[in-house]
């Protein structure tokens, strides 16, 4: 049996070997990161570093950032504009570390900001080319836009009944309300509301049930709204989710989005009408309903020019048939020196009524002329 030391004593050793072997070097490392805690106070972080196989963690080593080097990560943040959290990968410059309270860990001394900017766009592009492949009938890329079964559809001529899917008590959910309730021009607007997280590891998958609940129910409503704030790339990672950007494309009732600010596009909103903020989509829906109302003013205005017209061609009319009713009268027939027959007190009109001896009366303008015919000739 070898001798016994103490605990603090192998600890010492462990700590001057780890030293030894890694003192002045530094290692450039990718992997997932998890169990993100910032103190931003203290200007510290403390975070996991995991590597996976089949979905099963197979390496794990704690990672810190001390403040020195903890603007390293605000800069991450502000370059990619996305949130250092859970779940995303990173390339980072470490050093290893070795305390005797502690243990084992790696110090971050610099991110690379570009491996993260450049994996998430190729995980985008990768679940596009996916969207283009496999779902030909209800997606085509057209003149570098994607064109797909839910954008293509018309929008109902006048809308009234929304569909909305938004988090509780969110900065987006208060924003579109107030904008579509305060309405100047005074539209009442009908909104169920979907709720549900919208961000989060899960929120792709919540959204979608949502979704489906909806389409049960699709005769009730005339759109579909999805709204939120704005955030990181990260917090719109469920937007860029394959499954729910299919059944966006899909959809049999107009989506409109209003997820971001105009530095976000997420793949979502390139399936369905994007508007960068749930304000704006509000405003969409108003002055849509506007359009409406101004179409059929402009319909009441032409219907109203055409009564007007037929009316005015009426009167003209009239006054001409008038015209020509007082030419026809007697009076005016007579005042020219013309004559009126009568036979048996009635307007001869044709000449056959008029046999000889037949007791005749000439009607002039002043005077009754009584007569009896003798002859008839022909002119």
């Amino acid at each position: 049996m070898s001798a016994k030391i103490k605990l603090s004593e192998l600890v010492e050793e462990i700590q001057n070997t780890i030293q030894d072997r890694f003192e002045g070097e530094t290692f450039w490392i990718t992997a997932q990161i998890t169990d993100v805690k910032k103190q931003a106070g203290a200007r510290r972080c403390y975070l996991k570093f995991i590597e996976k196989e089949n979905n099963l963690i197979t390496t794990e080593i704690r990672g810190v950032f001390w403040s020195t080097y903890y603007n390293q990560l605000e800069d991450f943040e502000k370059f990619t504009k996305q949130s250092f959290a859970d779940g995303i990968e990173i390339t980072c410059n470490v050093r290893v570390k070795f305390h005797p309270k502690f243990g084992f860990s790696l110090e971050v001394l610099q991110i690379d900001f570009a491996y993260t900017l450049g994996t998430l766009e190729i995980e985008r592009q990768q679940t596009l080319d996916r969207l283009l492949k496999e779902n030909p009938k209800t997606i085509r890329l057209v003149d570098g836009f994607y064109r797909t079964f839910n954008n293509c559809l018309p929008l109902p001529l006048v809308i009234q009944h929304i569909a909305l899917i938004t988090a509780p008590n969110s900065d987006g959910q208060r924003d579109f309300r107030q904008e579509l309730e305060k309405n100047k021009h005074g539209y009442a607007f009908s909104i169920r509301e979907f709720l549900t997280p919208i961000q989060g590891d899960t929120a792709h998958q919540l959204i979608l049930q949502q979704l489906l609940l909806i389409e049960q129910g699709k005769q009730n409503f005339d759109v579909v709204v999805i709204v939120r704030g704005g955030g990181s790339q990260t917090d719109f990672k469920p937007f860029d989710d394959y499954e729910l950007s299919r059944c966006v494309a899909a959809f049999p009732i107009p989506v409109i989005t209003g997820i971001g600010h105009d530095r976000n596009t997420s793949i979502v909103d390139m399936m369905s009408r994007q508007q960068k903020t749930p304000t704006k989509v509000a405003s969409l829906l108003v002055d849509h309903n506007v359009e409406f109302e101004n179409r059929l003013l402009a319909l009441k205005d032409r219907l109203f020019d055409a009564v007007r017209e037929l009316i005015q061609i009426a009167k003209n009319d009239l006054k001409e048939m008038r015209r020509l009713v007082k030419m026809s009268s007697p009076d005016t027939i007579l005042n020219k020196g013309f004559a009126i027959l009568l036979l048996h007190d009635k307007i001869v009109t044709d000449p056959k009524d008029i046999k000889e001896n037949s007791p005749l009366q000439a009607v002039l303008k002043n005077e009754i002329i009584h007569s009896t015919v003798t002859k008839k000739t022909k002119k």
